[in-house]
């Protein structure tokens, strides 16, 4: 988790934890509402957006990478892991994957 002086600046197309990957610009207003609406700094604000959209930007590969060595790191087997993460993945939000315009209008033109 990022220190309190490493606020991201998400509007840049920045991203935590994924280092040269754009992330999705979040309104700035948004860190602003959730400052006020909850009584946060903003720099802290900032951090929690950024954070939840780190967490939201990883993918299907990504996550079962990072909760298999977690779950080892636990002393857990691969028979235990497996249905384990096999639970998780229906629960959990993917990033989009990139799409090109084509296939953009083929979503709405078929």
């Amino acid at each position: 988790m990022p220190g309190p002086g490493d606020s991201p600046d998400l509007g840049r197309g920045g991203n935590p934890g994924r280092p040269g990957v754009p992330a999705d610009p979040f309104p700035q207003d948004l860190a602003r509402y959730l400052a006020a609406s909850t009584g946060l700094p903003q720099p802290t604000a900032v951090r929690v957006v950024a954070d939840v959209a780190t967490y939201f930007s990883e993918t299907v590969e990504e996550f079962v990478r990072r909760r298999h060595i977690e779950l080892q790191q636990r002393q857990r087997k691969n028979h235990e892991i497996w249905p384990l993460i096999a639970a998780e993945l229906g629960q959990r939000r993917f990033a989009a994957p990139g799409l090109s315009e084509r296939q953009l209008r083929r979503i709405v033109y078929g």
